[in-house]
């Protein structure tokens, strides 16, 4: 007969076993998952694609990739007629910012520059749980192709791969796009769409926007993904549009366990979530922060860091699951924090570490040949004060900034390793 301390030894054997099981069984679906967002990104980042230029040849096979992938997903087709795409042309402009002048006449702008017309395409697909509301969830796939306009590539003509740029945004929406489909999800209908033409101005979400597949009455919010996938040592997250509902603060930090959050009130931005925030529709927008090969051809699929695009996909899964017995969310109006920023004379040469939260602004990339160079800043310091004003934020660095004109010189000092060091600057056009 066996004793009971046998049986229990017994018993706790098994369930170490079992555990073990589901461990392994776990961490092999998380191979899994890297390993598929791998592959999407290795495609879309691919030299074959020429750099996805919005009306290229590489766009319409990424493209045809993403409604391929899109269909073995299970999902319906949403864009024009009864397929997953939506085209539309338009002229290409002087100033990417500005309204595109669609064929159809939907906007108009005096900046067109004559020439032939350029079709872009937007890549949609539908996950019906006959809910009353639909997430819209998104990500752009174009890229700059051989660089060109916003290309910050000096040497000449080259691919620009776009890995984090936006592959890395296109692959979490494919995994969102399986992974929603499992039962707690019910509440909202889900419309995944692939956006063309975001480098040229957010012309693929602007058309979407104006011409819908869907009752755009009936959006629940909008979720973007945009360089998502160089998540740093920090876990060091920006979180954009947090004041367009007033259930956004609460569950973006009831969801999460992982992140440094960046927290952004905005629902307007350099992103497509602002065609989608223009016509009141609440907004999260998600980006890991700009790096050294931003808009150049080291944008590569090898330099993404897959295990954190797993953790931001599994965090907007927790922010859906939250919301999803909630209802339609309430959208609210946010202050243009773009229309507050100055006009500049000069320009310091630097990029900003726009995830930094702390006093100060922190240099997160210094340009060749400008101000910063020739003045010794470095990666890393942060500038607390410019002349005779301190430095607090961006704002304040921003304001400080465009009171100098080309040719002034000035102190500037910077944090560096705890130290305050003291530089002489002098300003020229950025």
């Amino acid at each position: 007969m066996i004793n009971f301390a046998q049986k229990y030894s017994y018993f706790m054997k098994n369930i170490i076993l079992i555990l073990t099981i589901v461990g392994l069984l776990s961490c092999k679906e998380e191979q899994q998952l890297d390993i598929r967002m791998q592959d999407d990104v290795a495609f879309l980042a691919s030299d074959d694609l020429m750099g996805r230029e919005t009306g290229t040849a590489g766009e319409i096979k990424a493209a045809q990739y993403i409604a391929k992938r899109f269909e073995d997903l299970g999902l319906s087709p949403k864009g024009s007629a009864a397929g997953f795409t939506q085209t539309f042309s338009f002229s290409p402009k002087k100033d990417p910012h500005s309204d595109p002048e669609f064929k159809d006449g939907s906007a108009k702008s005096d900046t067109r520059v004559e020439g032939e017309m350029i079709t872009g395409t937007n890549v949609i697909g539908y996950w019906d749980n006959k809910a009353p509301t639909t997430v819209v969830i998104g990500a752009h796939y174009d890229h700059l192709g051989m660089g060109g306009e916003g290309s910050l590539y000096r040497e000449g003509e080259a691919i620009h791969n776009g890995a984090d740029d936006n592959a890395s945004g296109v692959a979490v929406m494919l995994q969102l796009a399986k992974d929603l489909q499992a039962p707690q999800y019910t509440g909202n209908n889900y419309l995944f769409i692939g956006f063309s033409g975001e480098e040229m101005g957010l012309l693929g979400s602007n058309y979407f926007t104006k011409n819908p597949t869907i009752d755009l009455s009936k959006v629940n919010y909008m979720i973007n993904m945009d360089m998502v996938g160089r998540l740093n040592n920090e876990k060091a997250l920006a979180v954009h549009g947090l004041g367009t509902s007033p259930i956004w603060n609460q569950t973006v930090f009831a969801a999460n366990d992982v992140f440094t959050l960046a927290e952004h009130q905005s629902g307007v931005g350099p992103s497509d979530h602002t065609s989608f925030y223009l016509n009141d529709i609440p907004v999260l927008h998600f980006f890991t922060g700009q790096h050294d090969d931003y808009h150049k051809p080291g944008d590569d699929a090898e330099k993404l860091n897959y295990e954190g695009m797993q953790a931001i996909k599994t965090y907007i899964q927790a922010i859906i699951k939250e919301l999803d017995d909630n209802g339609k969310i309430k959208f609210t109006k946010t202050k243009d924090e773009s229309a507050a920023v100055p006009s500049f004379k000069v320009g310091l040469g630097v990029v900003p570490d726009y995830l930094y939260s702390g006093p100060g602004m922190r240099i997160d990339g210094v340009s060749e040949g400008k101000a910063a160079q020739n003045a010794d800043l470095k990666k890393g310091d942060i500038v607390i004060k410019m002349g005779d004003s301190l430095v607090t934020d961006m704002m304040s660095y921003m304001r400080v900034l465009s009171t100098f004109d080309q040719g002034d010189t000035t102190t500037v000092i910077v944090k560096r390793d705890g130290a305050e060091i003291e530089k002489q600057v002098q300003f020229v056009k950025d």
